[in-house]
């Protein structure tokens, strides 16, 4: 077996080949699932897609599951390169390909990504047909509790704010003229992993914040119009 099929498990974010990037991932006036750029890894299992076998393809997925629940598929790898003789470059790329889709379908919840949406953007990828069935199979049946749970544990998280204060102070004697007299703001938080951070703002930093923030939370209510991530009934 080559180096790379040997050098480890499937990362949480296999590569991405160079070739492939910066394809759109639109679908007509609708964003696909993938995102409005359809991921490379993406972009080149549907290539590879549809010069595969129907047995191969299923052995891969049944690989990428186990990869997904957090197992170690080298064995099976292996497997599937010895009775296959698919070379290790090929493997890597279909198995990435799959690994990031489902992925991507898993994290978003079923009211906002309905299986028809799921498969219409499998075919405008041009994937064929009975591989579709079989992704819908994984992303909408009955293992996707479990996916979607060891999916949400692997993530990276980082701590919460657990409290906030605020106060606002002036310094009357300081060693700056500038600063004399000028108001700031002090904060203070405790986040969840029990740590405390304490700092100072000056008024005109935190007016650079506050509207940071309000751009930001602009940006998320034009994000959250977009047909992909709107919850239908």
């Amino acid at each position: 077996m080559a180096k790379a099929m040997a050098a480890a498990p499937l990362p949480a974010h296999p590569p991405a080949p160079a070739a492939a990037a910066g394809v759109e991932g639109r679908v007509g006036s609708r964003v696909s699932f993938l995102g409005p750029r359809l991921p490379a890894q993406v972009e080149a299992l549907a290539r590879g897609a549809r010069e595969l076998g129907k047995e191969p393809f299923r052995r891969l997925l049944k690989v990428t599951v186990s990869a997904l629940e957090g197992r170690d598929c080298m064995e099976s790898l292996k497997a599937i390169a010895e009775s296959t003789g698919l070379p290790d470059e090929q493997l890597a790329v279909l198995i990435s390909g799959m690994y990031t889709l489902l992925r991507e379908a898993l994290r978003l919840p079923t009211s906002s990504l309905k299986q028809e949406v799921f498969k219409e953007d499998l075919k405008e990828l041009r994937i064929p047909e009975d591989f579709i069935s079989d992704f819908a199979t994984i992303a909408f049946g009955n293992r996707r509790p479990a996916l979607e749970a060891t999916i949400q544990k692997q993530a990276n998280k980082l701590p919460r704010i657990n409290d906030f204060r605020w106060r606002v102070d002036v310094a009357i004697s300081t060693s700056s003229v500038a600063r004399a007299l000028q108001p700031s703001i002090l904060m203070q938080l405790k986040l969840s992993d029990g740590s405390a951070h304490r700092f100072e703002v000056p008024v005109a930093k935190f007016q650079e914040l506050r509207y940071n923030v309000a751009l930001i939370l602009k940006d998320m209510n034009d994000l959250e119009k977009r047909s992909i991530l709107k919850i239908q009934d």
